[in-house]
């Protein structure tokens, strides 16, 4: 079974600022299209069996997205969508949103991203989320690396920030989205002292000697198996990503690199993501 731990779905315009949008190119440093309709998310994302849905919520930098747009979507075909909320600790109202998202609109997860919204992941404010989240059995896939927007500050960035959460909070789920790029170094360290800390490959291919040094320092570690398939969507397809892990491992060939194993597309492919995280029996109602 294929799952896709890393989607986007909002409404644009309206979720998302034109100052971030005109931001956005920086990326890939090509068009991103940024106007999902439900049935274009749902036609893109067709070959996994299971994905995950989510929107960011990020005021310092743009991002506006109301957990009900994603609610209302992962309804649409809930045996195969799972949708997690969008949260930031900088609103007034982010503790008593977990609860409505959970309790109301049937979210199973949550989205988090320090870097995005301008806050200290160790703040209190933050950590009474992590609490939460832990006390409902949610995990959190945190935006924890660079980004593009010019506001977004670096210096909640780093994923070794999220230690002292695993330490605390030791049943807690986390993944870090994009393996923290580009502090895929400490990542690794992070993923293999932590057993519910996880990463995900999501819009690295790109970036070929990027992914594949992180590859193989996944290997090297021996921590391939806390590596999670995220595509990333609308920012890169689920045929982009499979085809750049192919590549890269063929790569790594043709360069006479340090071998990364024939089986690593298939072992990060179909991995069991959501028994890892908790999620192998969540249905949207």
């Amino acid at each position: 079974m294929i799952t896709d731990c890393h989607t986007h779905f909002w409404r644009y315009p309206g979720e998302l600022t034109e100052e971030l949008a005109s931001e956005t190119f920086i990326m890939r440093r090509q068009k991103v299209e940024l106007n999902i309709t439900a049935e274009q998310h749902a036609a893109d994302t067709i070959k996994a069996d299971r994905v995950l849905v989510f929107g960011l919520r990020a005021p310092l930098t743009g991002f506006l997205t109301v957990n009900d747009t994603v609610a209302e979507y992962v309804r649409t075909d809930a045996k195969r969508l799972i949708g997690f909320a969008a949260i930031c600790p900088t609103e007034d109202d982010a503790l008593s949103e977990v609860d409505r998202a959970i309790n109301e609109l049937g979210l199973r997860g949550l989205k988090m991203s320090p870097i995005y919204g301008g806050w200290n992941p160790q703040d209190p404010s933050a950590m009474s989320i992590f609490a939460k989240a832990e006390q409902y059995g949610l995990p959190i896939m945190f935006h924890q690396g660079t980004t593009f927007p010019r506001k977004a500050p670096l210096k909640y960035a780093n994923p070794v920030l999220l230690e002292d959460i695993a330490l605390q909070f030791p049943d807690l789920k986390m993944i870090i989205a994009h393996m923290g790029h580009p502090w895929e170094v400490e990542t690794i360290v992070l993923i293999r002292k932590q057993p519910n800390v996880f990463a995900d490959i999501s819009a690295l291919f790109y970036r070929p000697w990027q992914f594949y040094n992180s590859l193989r320092l996944a290997v090297e570690y021996g921590v391939t198996d806390k590596l999670l398939f995220g595509t990333d969507y609308p920012i890169a397809t689920l045929d982009e990503t499979v085809e750049g892990l192919h590549n890269i491992v063929n790569l790594s060939k043709e360069m006479r690199l340090p071998a990364l194993p024939d089986d690593l597309p298939e072992q990060i492919l179909y991995r069991d993501t959501l028994n890892l995280l908790g999620l192998s029996d969540s249905t949207q109602t």
